[in-house]
């Protein structure tokens, strides 16, 4: 009986070994559809990085938004003290509502402003999908205390109501991306997610034109530029911080 005892023990000692090493990528493969996308993509990704003269796997993701533009990029570094570059832009096929925040629940807007990774679900109805967390601080301040929304995602399926939808292949060389520097140790991995790209004269014509005669968005928006300017300026991130009114300062 001892020595059964002693079995038993030993084996959930090494099952329990064998689980605490597995890392995350290793976890993300255990399902099938991100194991497809890995089985995929993982090689191609790789040479790509080469081509670019970057490092693999990528050790920090950033990714930006512009939802006039209908823009996503990736911008990748294999070390914090080195600079972004960026890896590529994907089209947005679907997204909904307008220019602005998301306020409150059944708004079908696309939140606006600066957010991270939150949930990586390779069991997603749209495919595979990257959760961010709205409503985040600002949100939380500003939107509907009762309803703010929730649930919002960058995904595949090309269909929205609230989140950024890129088409599947998109999503699945994404997701490889994210979970490279999750595995990495990047708990936070940033999402910014802009009005309009703000050095593009078309777009920055049409967002003047939208915010017309609206304070708080001329107001919100600037923040959202300065931050948009820093990171063109030095391809690295600020430290953000929200006020008591929920307003974004830049530090």
């Amino acid at each position: 009986m001892k020595n059964l005892l002693f079995i038993i023990t030993l084996v959930t000692f090494y099952c329990n070994v064998s689980i605490a090493q597995a890392s995350f990528v290793e976890t993300q493969k255990a399902a099938p559809k991100s194991l497809l996308a890995f089985n995929k993509f993982e090689d191609t990704l790789q040479k790509q990085f080469e081509a670019k003269k970057l490092s693999w796997p990528p050790q920090y993701v950033y990714i930006r938004s512009f939802k006039y533009d209908k823009q996503l990029e990736v911008w990748v570094k294999g070390d914090k003290k080195e600079q972004y570059k960026l890896f590529k832009s994907y089209k947005v096929c679907m997204q909904s509502g307008s220019i602005g925040p998301k306020r409150f629940e059944g708004d079908f807007q696309v939140p606006e402003g600066f957010y991270h990774i939150n949930e990586f679900n390779p069991n997603s109805n749209y495919h595979l999908s990257l959760g961010i967390n709205y409503p985040n601080a600002s949100d939380k301040i500003l939107s509907d205390s009762a309803k703010p929304g929730s649930a919002i995602y960058i995904h595949g399926n090309c269909v929205s109501t609230g989140c950024l939808a890129i088409a599947d292949e998109p999503i699945e060389e994404v997701y490889v991306l994210t979970s490279y520097a999750k595995d990495a140790g990047q708990e936070f991995i940033p999402v910014h997610i802009y009005p309009v790209k703000f050095n593009q004269k078309k777009s920055e014509e049409y967002l003047q034109e939208a915010i017309k005669n609206n304070p708080s968005l001329e107001k919100f928006f600037s923040s959202m530029k300065q931050v948009f300017d820093y990171f063109e300026a030095k391809k690295n991130l600020p430290i953000l911080l929200v006020t008591a009114q929920g307003e974004y300062l830049v530090n």
